[in-house]
């Protein structure tokens, strides 16, 4: 990089992270997820290192936090809290422990003290003969936020010290936080009470402990976990384990899952455990808090600007980065939806290069100031679908909000957008989206047919060789190996796995029919009740409403298909080339962990689809309904969810869960 762009970049940086802060720490309002801090941040450090003359007092790289507000008195901790430099890799885990023994220079053993690193709010505790005198927010480090009356109203922070016999002044650290359970118990109420909910456990935290009337504090569900001590003078503690296990003994709650170790290796084993075992905690944590357990050796290892030399936060693979959104485009779904997605300058995001990733619908995308030309955070949501967090910084001069094309992209037809539904629809019932959006959901979702994916597909499409569900089974391996990427053997095999799905259940293929208003639960829920094709063809829109989740509309939706001669061939051609249309063994509800339990999914989630979802929560016993009643023991709620189910559910008090919360309960099972 040549000097004046560097110069201009590491302004450009230093400018957007430090907003980041003042919005992180300041105002509890986060423009940016932590990972994307974490790329900028190394960006900027990056550049400073190879020109430390562009070094400036005000860059993030030279202090631990942003200015605390003015909102509340400020307080000079006693002894700083510092921030720690983060690693990622067993080999940054291993390089940190060398330079450890190094500095140390004795060949001494080090252990290590390890502690999930919770997603909270750090704090300082001062107590005085035992009684708690103050608490105070970390600030900048150096100084915080006096939040005593706040702070104690947080039961599980003790406003005297257990035990006695503790003179003098001793300050306890640690962290605020929201447990999930508390967290969804909150959004409940502030939606039932007509106020906006929280984004996220950590925004509620922060903006729970600093509110100016300690009542309201009071109400939210905050809990505390004390993680080390600071000054501590007429207290003998020899190790930050010990320390940990005083806390315990004078009534200070300490993570369970706190462990001390005695090697490197065992360090990096049980990091890369706990990133597997994150989602059955009732919190949020993004790595493993490292430390070198002897405070003597601490003491000798010092810090580095505020940065203690014998810590490290291991996180995880960031799920996160900054790339430039190049343009929207739009694609026609097999219900006519108009989906938006983005085309992105290539990045990689958590191990994989992501060029595309999904958007919503308009409203969403202008709710978050999404726009062409801009540097956008992007983000493996579940860990496995791309999606667009926000902008990454200002928009970029020129750049406009965006807007919904009038017309239907594949033929012409004008858009509509029904009342009280998030998307636009092509109303053209012939449009090509249908057929070809069909095949796909067939070949991906109904009948997941190994070895011929949706980028195949659309190719037959184009050719002219395969126009429909029927065609698709008469395809010959002669004709799939005249398509780049197909040799004999692959073309054999994917002919083979064509034959194959044959034999999907009778479910299946009714939700491959790409019927109106027949997703995965209502396709399961007719081949259960009706047991045959011939029953649905010939049955009155009264006898579909006796099915269980069948109201009148859906009904006569479903009732208008079968009636039309088109479908009806349709069904006829599908049923002589082999395909089942009659409910077999598979069709009854699975027994598992869920049985007795009942779901409702609503929205667009992004880890897998709701069908999926659907079929997850079957498959471990639970039954799954397109309808909220008193009997429904919980109902997930994803983007742009029903207004009416999520009524109901706060009406019959049915339990709101997140899909974080449903990749748990999967995942626990």
């Amino acid at each position: 990089m040549a000097p004046s762009d560097a110069r201009a970049r590491a302004a450009e940086l230093r400018e957007l992270l430090n907003r980041a802060l003042i919005a992180y720490h300041v105002d509890d309002d986060p423009i940016m997820e932590d990972a994307a801090y974490d790329v900028l941040y190394d960006e900027l450090a990056g550049i400073e290192a190879e020109s430390p003359d562009l070094v400036t007092p005000d860059s993030p790289t030279q202090r631990v936090g942003a200015p605390v507000s003015d909102r509340f008195r400020k307080v000079r901790h006693r002894t700083p809290m510092g921030s720690l430099d983060k690693v990622t890799t067993d080999e940054a885990i291993a390089k940190w422990a060398e330079d450890v023994g190094r500095r140390l220079g004795t060949g001494e053993p080090v252990a290590f003290v390890l502690e999930p690193k919770i997603d909270g709010l750090a704090i300082n505790l001062t107590y005085t003969d035992n009684v708690l005198a103050q608490g105070a927010t970390r600030g900048d480090g150096v100084e915080g936020e006096d939040v005593s009356p706040n702070l104690r109203t947080i039961r599980t922070i003790p406003l005297a010290m257990v035990g006695g016999g503790v003179p003098g002044t001793i300050e306890v650290r640690g962290e605020v936080y929201m447990p999930l359970s508390g967290f969804r118990a909150l959004n409940e109420r502030l939606v039932a009470e007509g106020k906006k909910p929280t984004p996220n456990p950590r925004n509620a935290a922060a903006g729970s402990l600093r509110q100016k009337d300690p009542s309201v504090t009071a109400s939210r569900p905050l809990s505390f976990w004390a993680y080390g001590v600071g000054a501590h003078a007429g207290v003998e503690l020899v190790t930050h384990w010990e320390a940990l296990q005083w806390l315990k003994g004078h009534g200070f709650p300490i993570n369970p899952f706190a462990e001390r170790v005695e090697t490197v290796e065992e360090v990096a084993a049980r990091a890369h455990a706990w990133e597997v075992r994150r989602a059955e905690l009732d919190y949020e944590i993004d790595g493993i808090v490292i430390k070198v357990d002897a405070f003597d050796q601490q003491a000798r290892l010092g810090s580095l600007h505020e940065r203690p030399r014998f810590a490290r936060a291991f996180k995880w693979a960031p799920m996160t980065a900054v790339t430039r959104l190049e343009k929207i485009a739009i694609r026609v779904g097999r219900t006519g939806a108009l989906n938006p997605w983005a085309i992105l300058a290539p990045v990689e995001v958590g191990g994989v290069t992501i060029s595309r990733a999904t958007l919503h619908n308009e409203e969403d995308i202008n709710r978050k100031e999404i726009r062409e030309g801009d540097d956008v955070i992007v983000q493996r949501a579940g860990d496995v679908i791309p999606q667009i967090v926000g902008p990454a910084g200002p928009h970029r001069k020129g750049t406009r909000r965006f807007r919904m094309p009038e017309r239907c992209p594949l033929c012409g037809t004008a858009v509509v957008k029904p009342e009280g539904e998030a998307m636009h629809r092509c109303p053209n019932r012939a449009c090509p989206s249908r057929g070809l959006e069909t095949l796909i959901n067939w070949v991906m979702a109904a009948a997941d047919i190994e070895g011929v994916g949706e980028q195949t597909v659309r190719t037959l499409w184009d050719e002219g060789i395969v126009r429909s569900i029927p065609e698709l089974y008469r395809l010959t391996r002669e004709k799939l190996t005249e398509l780049d990427g197909f040799a004999e053997t692959s073309a054999g095999n994917a002919v083979a796995a064509i034959e194959a799905s044959k034999a999907i259940p009778f479910s299946r293929v009714l939700f491959g029919l790409n019927i109106p208003d027949v997703g995965w639960v209502t396709a399961q829920t007719l081949a259960r009740h009706f047991g045959t094709v011939d029953a649905l063809v010939h049955a009155t829109q009264e006898e579909l409403v006796e099915a269980e989740g069948i109201g009148p509309e859906r009904a006569e939706a479903i009732a208008e298909w079968f009636r039309d001669e088109d479908n009806r061939r349709l069904v006829d051609e599908l049923r002589s080339l082999g395909l089942r249309f009659e409910a077999g063994e598979e069709e009854r509800p699975a027994e598992g962990p869920l049985t007795g339990s009942r779901y409702v999914v609503t929205g667009t989630l992004e880890s897998m689809t709701r069908e999926q979802a659907e079929a997850a929560l079957e498959a471990l016993g639970a039954k799954v309904s397109d309808s909220v009643s008193s009997k429904t023991t919980g109902i997930v709620v994803g983007e742009e969810p029903g207004r009416s189910k999520l009524a109901k559910a706060e009406k019959a008090g049915v339990p709101l869960l997140t899909e974080a919360d449903l990749v748990a309960l999967l995942g626990r099972r």
